[in-house]
């Protein structure tokens, strides 16, 4: 197969193929402009089937940049509740404004202006310049890296380094349907060439694949620390069976986000810990939390009582309705 049928290839594929997700939608410049900037930050760090919903809830409270950028935080935060990583939600609201006031009105169509939008990094700003604006781009995000792992059977850290799959990149050539084609080749990723258990023969371009010829599907990855640590939650309620919550200003994900007084404890102490224990995983931290039921009221009063017939007027992180869930 030669590089120039590749793109007619995938195409062909993803026309028929494709997943039908709402912010594919055919709908005006401005609107794809949004829906794509919208979808993009839910997508960081979150996969498409668990995004779909609130991406639904998302566009039919907050239908455009304008409204974005002066939607009330806490209307912002309930639309976001339970995707977690909330900063990005902020950053949406602050990128937003900014593409009001700063660029008049209109998302920025280059790699430097949209980085200089807060949450937009690299990917993000290759994401939205392929698929809002049609630009010859293949983002590298996680199901692109593994296609080419595959297709060139990349196994040592060097290998399988940015630089080197940025290189591997020229393999997909180009289109015309640059948007469509970015898309395309991270749906190949998502549908068919799994992390475990690849579709290959499904897939329009097993015959260029390595691993496919090798019969070898294994993935290597750069190993990245996860952090394990310890912690002990403190529950204080008062005579009403109140919570005792405090502003975050502990954890960098959860920012100003209502939690449970923690504190960070030794590995031994968590052992010996004989009330209830769980693990969740935020971040790159691994963290262990220890759970103990107070009587007695904190001396320091710089949190605020909430009553649990309230919870659901709060906007409360994942995080917190774990804990809130196990003591319940």
């Amino acid at each position: 197969m030669t590089v120039q049928n590749i793109p007619n290839k995938i195409l062909n594929w993803y026309d028929n193929n494709k997943r039908d997700l709402p912010w594919r939608k055919k709908v005006s410049k401005s609107q794809k402009e949004y829906f794509t900037l919208v979808s993009e930050f839910m997508l960081q760090q979150t996969q498409v089937n668990t995004v779909i919903p609130y991406f639904e809830n998302f566009i039919s409270k907050i239908p455009d940049l304008k409204s974005l950028s002066k939607v009330r935080d806490f209307k912002l935060m309930k639309c976001w509740e339970g995707l977690g990583y909330y900063s990005r939600a902020r950053n949406l609201k602050k990128s937003a404004k900014l593409i009001i006031n700063e660029f008049r009105g209109k998302l920025p169509d280059n790699e430097e202006s949209l980085k200089s939008l807060p949450g937009i990094g690299e990917y993000t700003s290759r994401a939205i310049m392929a698929i809002a604006f049609n630009k010859k781009i293949i983002p590298l995000d996680g199901n692109v890296e593994r296609v080419l792992k595959r297709l060139f059977y990349l196994k040592n850290e060097k290998e399988i380094s940015k630089e080197n799959l940025y290189k591997k990149k020229s393999f997909f050539g180009e289109t015309n349907r640059a948007s469509d084609y970015a898309q395309a080749i991270m749906e190949i990723g998502a549908l068919i060439c799994k992390p475990t258990k690849p579709h290959c023969n499904l897939c329009p371009i097993s015959v260029n694949c390595k691993s496919f010829k090798k019969n070898d599907f294994e993935i290597i990855k750069i190993n990245k620390l996860n952090k394990k640590k310890f912690f002990e939650a403190k529950i204080f309620q008062n005579k009403k069976n109140n919570y005792y919550l405090l502003k975050n200003r502990q954890f960098n994900f959860l920012k100003d986000m209502p939690i449970f007084p923690m504190n960070e404890i030794p590995r031994a102490k968590f052992k010996n810990h004989i009330g209830k224990r769980i693990n969740i995983k935020m971040s790159n931290m691994d963290m262990r939390i220890a759970i103990t039921m107070k009587n007695k009221l904190p001396e320091k009063k710089n949190g605020f009582f909430v009553d649990v017939k309230d919870l659901s007027n709060l906007t409360l992180p994942s995080f917190t309705k774990k804990i809130l869930n196990t003591i319940r």
